[in-house]
Formats: structure tokens, sequence, C-alpha cells
């Protein structure tokens, strides 16, 4: 296998992704892996897959014995630093809400969620890892779901192995309740609901697109505010594959304002004021923020919700359009 079989990585959230070759077939997983990747050490490699960071056909795979047809599509999730050598860093940690049982975090921009090349210490887990060292024994630090480094809102962590079960066992079925705003270019008629398969997409493999043979993908959304050039919508997830809800309005033809993959350069408006053209210009990452999240207890059984404010900068966004249409 030549180096350019295997994508670079760029990135914390990029993955690197390859078409095995037919001669592997009938071989274990983790083999496979070996030999795509021989700077690796087999334990680390074997870690990946049951962290749940390899899929195969976008599926995911947490059985290093697994064995390979040849052709499949294999992605995994790099992290360079294994979980029993994450370490600890002091921070303040955006807690929303705790008790015996889970956290719920209200995450900032920019945070990154996992340890990742580039981002060694100063990611939400290691923030964790310091408040509540007992996270250290769960899988992933407790962390059940995640966010985009540049996406904000609630995310569950769990404090125990049964409420990580527990919550896990409710993601898988799709009894979590996630309701996101965003903000997109162009003007919505009215809610609707995108029903529209998402795997990787078929030339750069370090995005994600609407394919035919992708996994099942369903976004539910309604118009919260409608402008001329905008429109701000809420968005209610039924599944949760990655980057769902701006590779589905991106598809739509009407991205994310702000999204530096799925999305073209922010256009302006014809005749947009100065502060809107202005914060189009500084706007780098997507209009994106997971302001509810509502679950079963783990342990009370009882249903949960909690909710977040919109974030400065997209309450600024938001704003300014609303100010550029008065003055038209």
């Amino acid at each position: 296998m030549s180096k350019s079989s295997i994508e670079d990585k760029s990135s914390a959230e990029d993955f690197q992704s390859f078409e095995v070759d037919v001669d592997y077939a009938g071989e274990r997983l983790d083999k496979v892996l070996s030999a795509y990747f021989p700077d690796i050490s087999r334990s680390r490699l074997q870690s990946w897959i049951k962290n749940d960071q390899v899929t195969v056909n976008d599926e995911v795979v947490s059985k290093p014995k697994h064995k390979i047809v040849g052709s499949e599509l294999i992605s995994v999730e790099m992290t360079l630093v294994d979980q029993d050598d994450w370490v600890a860093t002091e921070m303040d940690l955006p807690i929303h809400y705790q008790d015996d049982q889970l956290i719920v975090i209200n995450k900032p921009v920019g945070l990154v969620v996992h340890p990742a090349p580039g981002h060694y210490d100063d990611t939400l887990v290691n923030g964790l890892l310091f408040h509540f060292p007992q996270l250290r024994k769960l899988q992933r630090a407790g962390i059940v779901h995640r966010l985009d480094r540049d996406t904000s809102g609630l995310l569950v962590v769990a404090k125990t192995i049964q409420a990580h079960a527990h919550l896990v066992e409710q993601l898988q079925n799709r009894a979590f309740e996630r309701e996101y705003v965003a903000v997109v270019h162009g003007q919505l008629v009215a809610g609707d609901t995108i029903d529209l398969p998402i795997g990787r997409h078929p030339v750069n493999r370090k995005k994600m697109a609407v394919v035919s043979n992708g996994r099942e993908a369903i976004t539910h959304y309604r118009i919260a505010q409608k402008f001329d050039d905008f429109t701000c919508v809420n968005v209610k997830l039924e599944t949760g594959r990655t980057h769902q809800i701006r590779v589905h309005f991106s598809h739509l033809k009407h991205p994310l304002v702000g999204d530096q993959v799925y999305g073209l350069h922010n256009l302006k408006p014809k005749g947009a004021s100065e502060n809107l053209s202005n914060l189009l210009a500084n706007f780098n990452r997507q209009a994106l923020h997971a302001k509810a999240l509502g679950l079963i207890h783990p342990e009370t059984k009882e249903r949960m919700k909690w909710e977040s404010d919109l974030p400065e900068d997209i309450t600024q966004l938001i704003e300014a359009i609303e100010l550029n249409e008065q003055q038209d």
C-alpha cells in the first residue's frame, strides 16, 4: 500500500479513510490496520477499535477480530494518546447541571471534546479528568455524545458505569431529545423533515455527504425566523450522524452561516449594512448551537430537560440581520 492510500490528517476532528485491498480478504481488522498504519502499535490500534473509533462501511466495529472481506471503506478516528495516558488539566468547566449520575456541559465554541493530534491537554476530557478523576475508569471519560469543535451547546457526561450504559442505550434507541438553533443562508419557506442517508464523501474522504449507500439520517426542522437572505431554524435530530445538520442543510443549498467545510464563503446580501457585512466576513464557525437536551435520568428514570441561551456571536448575527432588513 502506498503512503498516498491514506489521506493526511489535518485536524483533531478529521478521520483517515481508505479502501481495503482485496488481498486482505479474510484477515482480522486489527491486522489490516497494522498493515495500513505500520508506525502505530497493535495495542493502540486495538484500543481505537474497542473505543468505537473505527468504522467499516460507515458502521462502527468494536471487535479487533472482525473479519475483512476486501474493498470495504475503513475510517479511523486518530488519537495518538491512549485513554490511559490522557492527562488531567486544570480549567474552568462550563457545568450546566450535575448530580451523582451525570454532568451536563454547556460547551463553548472552540473547545475540542477528546484528545487528538494538536489537542493533547486542552480538551473537555482533560478538564473533566481534573475535576472528576473517577471518569478515567469510564469509556471516553464518560462522554456519551460529542459536539464539533465549533458547535456550542449542551452535551451529557456519565459519572458511573451504570449511568454510561443507560445513556448510551437511550442514544442508540433515539430516546435523547436534542434541539439545535441554526442560521442558514437563503430563505426556507416552511419546516420539513430531511430524510437522506449520510456517509463519507465519495471524493473528499475527510467530509461527509448525502450518499445512496450511507446510514439513515433524519433531521426535523421548523422556521424560527425568516429573512430575505437568511433563515433561523429550530432543528431536532432523530439520528446522530457525523456533521448531520451541516450536511443536510448544505445538500438543500442552504448551508449554515460560517460553515468552513460545507458552506461557501459567507455571501453578503445585496445592500447589506457595514455591520452585517463585517459580521459575515468574520463569522468563521458554523452558526449552530445545541440549545436543548432531554433524556431519562439513569437512576430516577424521570425525564429531564435542560436549555441554554444562544451564545453572543449567534445573537449578534441574528440582531444584525434583523436590523439590516429594517433599514431596507
